[in-house]
């Protein structure tokens, strides 16, 4: 069996390594951008313009309104929702503790978060007033008060998932008279996007590897999203160029390190996702968070989901085989953890791990849509899961637990949409009618100064936070992460030689057959 190796030969592993070269393509287009001081803040983006543009939301309200399947069972499953109900009232808290060791108190943040969101949503569906009124009496109660997000390496997981969420929430209704737009920015670009910044570059001081995949991407979406809602785009370029060239695991090349072309090579190959080899929930929440990413670009007209030969449309077809009980391929692989200058190991995975057919996470709908309806992609793993998660509920319907807060939801409603014109073939040749939008005219994918490195929160299932994992801190780790322990960015399989020399871990993969 012939396998297409990832291409990437050397990973960054120092806490503090430099970020590599900046010269990103932008919407397919190639354009790039000499440096990060080449974009400055305060250029216009499209608005609303995070995972749902005005388009997206006409053609919601539109659908709901003409009765048209299955918009009205998505529909139903939000204003059957505890949290879209008008008049709900904000439980806002001066500082935000996750972690142990802390008092607890963030299920307060994320309930009304949730809140916010299914309201300015539903408002956009019906038209009704009093729902946006609920969501930004929401969002302003908690910029009048929120000052900082805290608690153990938790809070960086914090940080990343409610800072997109808040984000994405607030951008329904950012247009609303009574909004407090300033004071938002202010609050959502201080108290989340700093600390999501600050993750990407030192990674709490632990070794770069030594945070999972969705840890880095829960981070990289809170910098995406801030970016874009704050104007700043800057932040939305550094977001970008570590998308491509970051060196943790939120990477795609680091997320997806192996292409198997040869397997399912009518829809184009799959692509071994890193964390199926730790377990079903986090490899199904780093799939979910990877989409909203790409999303959120594709919205201000730079397209990750082509990326790279669609190498995230290779990941989550693995990750949607594997979890309905279809045979995957794996190739081992080892990960070094731990703290700089402090305590150190390695872990190493051999097998996807298994799995329980009846997790759900509201994830597929958007991904499924973009890749067969907006591309025409061949994706069939991904159109059945699709098909068995609808009609997609969203948060306070998949338990009372963080993890089932960890996506915004509701995906057969948002992101069911008719086939474009146009297509994309397998090989990624993108058709006109499939670009993204350039509403972010210029390129977003300048040079980032500093390290690279992001945090993800992960929860490992809908019903499980990625706080109860057991604590891996070990002799001197400090406040590293309890679930930073199963990150990996040595490959050591086959005929693969790993060597850690000088800050640098140096990869080398040969393909199997012949070498």
């Amino acid at each position: 069996m012939t396998r297409q190796i990832s291409r990437r030969s050397m990973l960054k592993v120092s806490g503090a390594a430099a970020v590599g070269a900046a010269a990103g393509a932008v919407s397919g287009s190639g354009t790039a951008v000499a440096g990060a001081q080449a974009a400055g803040t305060g250029a216009a983006f499209a608005h609303p313009g995070l995972l749902h543009t005005r388009t997206d939301l006409a053609r919601m309200a539109a659908k709901v309104k003409a009765g048209a399947a299955p918009y009205t069972a998505g529909f139903a499953r939000l204003t059957a929702n505890r949290h879209a109900q008008s008049g709900w009232q904000a439980r806002p808290q001066a500082v935000v503790y996750r972690g142990s060791g802390t008092p607890e108190n963030y299920s307060l943040l994320y309930n009304d978060i949730h809140a916010a969101y299914q309201n300015a949503l539903r408002h956009h569906v019906t038209g009704e007033s009093a729902y946006a009124d609920t969501a930004v009496a929401v969002l302003n109660a908690w910029s009048a008060t929120l000052t900082a997000v805290n608690g153990s390496a938790d809070r960086f997981l914090a940080a990343g998932l409610y800072g997109y969420q808040f984000a994405n929430a607030a951008e329904l209704v950012r247009d609303h008279g009574d909004f407090e737009l300033a004071r938002f920015q202010e609050m959502l670009s201080k108290v989340f996007g700093a600390v999501s910044d600050d993750f990407l570059v030192r990674h709490n001081n632990a070794v770069v590897s030594n945070y999972w995949t969705n840890w880095d991407l829960a981070n990289m979406a809170c910098v995406l999203a801030t970016g874009v809602f704050c104007d700043d785009r800057a932040q939305v370029a550094r977001a970008v160029d570590y998308f491509k060239h970051g060196a943790g695991l939120g990477a795609i090349k680091n997320a997806v390190p192996v292409v198997y072309d040869d397997v399912d090579a009518d829809e184009g190959g799959l692509g071994e996702w890193l964390e199926a080899g730790r377990d079903q929930g986090h490899a199904l929440l780093g799939v979910g968070l990877m989409g909203t990413f790409c999303e959120m670009a594709w919205n201000q007209g730079i397209d990750l989901y082509g990326y790279d030969d669609s190498r995230f449309l290779k990941g989550a077809q693995y990750v949607a085989k594997w979890n309905l009980g279809g045979q995957v391929p794996f190739t081992a692989s080892t990960r070094r953890k731990g703290a700089i200058g402090g305590w150190s190991g390695s872990e190493t995975v051999t097998a996807a791990a298994g799995v329980d057919p009846s997790m759900i996470r509201p994830i597929w709908a958007m991904i499924a849509n973009h890749y067969t309806k907006r591309r025409g992609m061949p994706a069939t793993y991904l159109t059945r899961i699709a098909a068995k998660a609808a009609p997609e509920g969203g948060g306070g319907d998949y338990g009372p637990n963080s993890g089932g807060y960890d996506q915004l939801g509701f995906g057969t409603l948002t992101f069911t949409r008719d086939r474009a014109s146009g297509g994309t073939a397998a090989g990624g040749t993108t058709s006109t009618s499939s670009s993204p939008s350039p509403a972010a005219s210029g390129s977003a994918s300048a040079s980032v100064s500093g390290s690279a490195t992001s945090p993800v929160p992960g929860s490992a299932s809908a019903s499980a936070s990625a706080s109860s994992a057991p604590s891996a801190m070990g002799k001197g780790g400090g406040d590293l992460a309890s679930t930073g322990t199963g990150d990996i960015v040595a490959w050591s399989a086959g005929a693969g030689i790993t060597a850690l020399a000088g800050g640098l871990l140096l990869l080398r993969r040969r393909a199997r057959g012949g070498q």
